[in-house]
């Protein structure tokens, strides 16, 4: 008898249709948020999708929004560039607004 793995599963083709496009830098983006601010039940991301890609516009409460930023905006480019590689491991194009 031939085994085709170690556990005896047989791999399975991925269905790249029933991906939801921008799901992995979305839900980086909302763990990410949440986890920095004091109220993680006030984020709120909106998701635009256009010719170059998808647009995470990110709200948070007034008290939060200095901790999403940071000094002189280097959270908030942290958080831009760890969103934006997840959308590069995902074949799209991400940007993250930071709206008031």
């Amino acid at each position: 008898m031939s085994d085709s793995g170690s556990d005896g599963e047989v791999d399975e083709p991925v269905d790249e249709y029933n991906r939801v496009r921008g799901a992995l830098p979305l839900a980086v983006l909302e763990y990410v948020a949440t986890s920095i601010v004091d109220e993680p039940d006030g984020v709120v991301i909106d998701v635009e999708e256009g010719r170059r890609g998808i647009t995470l516009s990110l709200h948070v409460t007034p008290d939060d929004m200095g901790k999403v930023i940071g000094r002189r905006g280097r959270v908030a480019q942290a958080i831009r560039t760890v969103v934006r590689a997840a959308a590069a491991r995902e074949g799209v194009d991400a940007s993250v607004d930071i709206v008031d």
